[in-house]
């Protein structure tokens, strides 16, 4: 009788167990755009002026952080027209350039709320100094 009922215990647990483990927690989008600017090109000796490349998105990616921005939580880089998405987990954000500092570009980290499978939009506005 008491092995009927271990057995019974047992079976219930890893059934409980398997629910829990393929229930996945809904997620939310964020999703933005990537706007380089600069106050002043400078036309180099050859008349060319400095454009915004695909390249120039991969050099710059953006990073979300947890909310008090001392843990990253996923780098992003935006695509060659400069849009981006990333599904995460409910809850607040903060949204800054990967080493801005250190790359000295000029960008205010943007603060923002995920919502379970809602989309967020947030654009990002960035000067990289190159003048």
């Amino acid at each position: 009788m008491i092995h009927r009922a271990l057995i019974a215990a047992l079976l219930f647990l890893t059934a409980s167990a398997g629910l829990a483990s393929d229930t996945k927690q809904a997620t939310g989008i964020l999703q933005g755009h990537l706007k380089v600017i600069s106050l002043e090109t400078v036309k180099p000796a050859d008349g060319s002026v400095p454009t915004v490349t695909p390249q120039t998105y991969i050099d710059f990616p953006l990073v979300v952080l947890s909310s008090d921005a001392k843990q990253q939580v996923a780098v992003i880089t935006a695509d060659s027209k400069g849009n981006y998405r990333v599904e995460l987990a409910p809850g607040t954000y903060v949204l800054d350039i990967e080493n801005r500092v250190r790359k000295h570009v000029r960008a205010k980290p943007v603060s923002f709320t995920v919502v379970s499978n809602q989309t967020v939009q947030v654009d990002m506005e960035m000067d990289t100094g190159i003048r």
